[in-house]
C-alpha cells in the first residue's frame, strides 16, 4: 500500500497559497472599494482617566432627541406651506400653489368659483344612496351602519346654471393636481347619456375641495382626485394634453390659465345673478375711493368698487352677503347704492359691511327677489 506522506508538503502549500491569494485580493478590494484611496475605519478617540463614558442608553436618548427635534422643524415647515387652514397636498406647494381655489373660466375667462357656497342657487343636487356607520345599540340586531343621502352635482345642470348650452362647448377640461391628470371631454361625450355621471362633489359634503365624479372611459379617461379648475371652450382652441409633457397650446406648455395667465387666488368674489362680476382685493383697492371712518379706518362705497370693474348693479334687487359657505344676510337692492365696507384683517379674508357689523367672504346681487325655497339647504347627513 502506497503512503500518502511525502504528498502532505504539497498539499499543505496548495491550501497556504490559495489563502494568500484570497487574503491579497480582499485587501485590493478593500483598498480600492468604489474610489482610488484606501478607507481606514474611524475610531473614537481613547477616553481620558475620569472623562465619563456615554453609555448605550446614552446614545439612543440622544438619537430619539435628534429626530424629535428634526420631526418638530419638518411640522413647522409643513404648517407654513398651509394657507386658511387647509392641508395642501405636496404636488400643490411649488407652482400648483396657485390652483387652490377653483376657478372656471370660459376661453380664459373667469366666469365662477367651484365653491358650495357659491353654486348658482337653481343648480340642484342629484341625490345618491350612501351606507354610512350607525351606532349600534347594545343587545340588538342594530347593523352598525344606516343609509344617507350623499349630494352630487351634474357638470352638465352647473354649465346651464350658469347660462350655457352643453351643445356649445367645444371642450371641457377638468383638472386635476397635475395636468397630467386632466379629464378632457369633448362635445359628443357631454351630449351622451353616460354624461349623468360625470358630477362632481364636495369633501365635506356642503364644505370643502370639489372633488370629481367620473365615469369610467369617459372623456380622455382621466380620473382625479380633486379638482384644481375647470376650463370651457366654445370659441377658442383648447391646448392638447400631450404625455409626459402636459397641456401644450401653439408649442407652449400652458402653466397657467390658457389665454389669461396666472389662475385667480383669494379675494372677494361679487356674482351678479350667479356670475362673477367682480373680486375686491385688499391689497388693489384704490385709497382714492375711500373715506375715513370715526375711527380714522379707511371704507369703500361697495357700489363704487363694483362700478369701477365693469359691474351693472342698477338693476339689483338684493344683495346677499356669503359667509362660511351660507348665505346669511340680505339687504334690498336700494341699500346697495349707501353700503359702505372695510377691508382690515379683522374680516379674516373677507371684508366687513354695513358699519364693520357683518362679515362676508363672498357676495351675492340678484335681479329679482330669491324665494326662501330656492335656497339650498343642509340636511342631517352633510354635517
Amino acid at each position: 500500500m502506497r503512503s500518502v506522506r511525502p504528498f502532505l508538503p504539497l498539499v499543505l502549500l496548495v491550501a497556504l497559497a490559495s489563502c494568500k491569494d484570497g487574503t491579497d485580493r480582499s485587501a485590493t478590494a478593500s483598498a480600492q472599494g468604489s474610489g482610488s484611496a484606501i478607507r481606514k475605519p474611524v475610531l473614537d478617540p481613547p477616553k481620558q482617566p475620569g472623562e465619563p463614558i456615554e453609555t448605550v442608553k446614552e446614545k439612543m436618548d440622544a438619537f430619539k432627541a435628534e429626530v424629535a427635534a428634526t420631526e418638530a422643524i419638518k411640522k413647522d415647515e409643513r404648517k407654513g406651506d398651509q394657507s386658511d387652514d387647509e392641508w395642501v397636498p405636496a404636488e400643490f406647494k411649488s407652482g400648483m400653489a396657485r390652483w387652490k381655489d377653483v376657478g372656471v373660466y370660459v376661453d380664459g375667462k373667469p366666469i365662477a368659483f367651484l365653491s358650495w357656497g357659491e353654486l348658482p342657487i337653481t343648480l340642484k343636487p342629484v341625490w345618491i344612496k350612501d351606507k354610512v356607520s350607525a351606532e349600534k345599540r347594545p343587545g340588538t340586531d342594530d347593523p352598525g351602519w344606516r343609509w344617507a343621502q350623499q349630494r352630487f352635482y351634474r357638470f352638465t345642470d352647473y354649465l346651464k346654471a350658469l347660462g350655457i348650452d352643453p351643445k356649445t362647448v367645444n371642450e371641457l377640461h377638468v383638472y386635476g393636481p397635475k395636468f397630467s391628470q386632466t379629464n378632457i371631454v369633448k362635445r359628443k361625450d357631454l351630449l351622451s347619456k353616460a354624461a349623468d355621471g360625470f358630477m362632481f362633489r364636495f369633501g365635506g359634503n356642503v364644505s370643502g375641495k370639489a372633488i370629481p365624479q367620473i365615469p369610467e372611459g369617459f372623456g380622455n379617461g382621466k380620473t382625479p382626485d380633486k379638482i384644481a379648475a375647470v376650463m370651457i371652450y366654445i370659441k377658442k382652441r383648447p391646448p392638447k394634453l400631450v404625455w409626459n409633457v402636459g397641456l401644450e397650446l401653439d408649442g407652449v406648455i400652458q402653466e397657467g390659465v390658457p389665454y389669461y395667465g396666472e389662475p385667480i387666488r383669494g379675494g372677494i368674489r361679487v356674482y351678479l345673478d350667479d356670475k362673477l362680476a367682480a373680486i375686491i382685493k385688499r391689497q388693489e383697492l384704490d385709497v382714492k375711493m375711500a373715506t375715513k371712518d370715526a375711527s380714522g379706518e379707511l371704507v369703500w362705497k361697495l357700489s363704487d368698487v363694483l362700478s369701477a370693474q365693469g359691474a351693472d348693479t342698477s338693476k339689483v334687487v338684493e344683495v346677499w352677503a356669503i359667509r362660511a359657505e351660507r348665505r346669511a344676510e340680505k339687504w334690498p337692492g336700494s341699500e346697495l347704492a349707501t353700503m359702505t365696507f372695510s377691508a382690515s384683517s379683522q374680516a379674516k379674508g373677507g371684508v366687513m359691511l354695513t358699519d364693520k357689523k357683518i362679515v362676508a367672504n363672498a357676495i351675492a346681487l340678484h335681479t329679482r327677489a330669491i324665494d326662501p325655497s330656492e335656497l339650498p339647504v343642509v340636511t342631517p347627513d352633510d354635517e
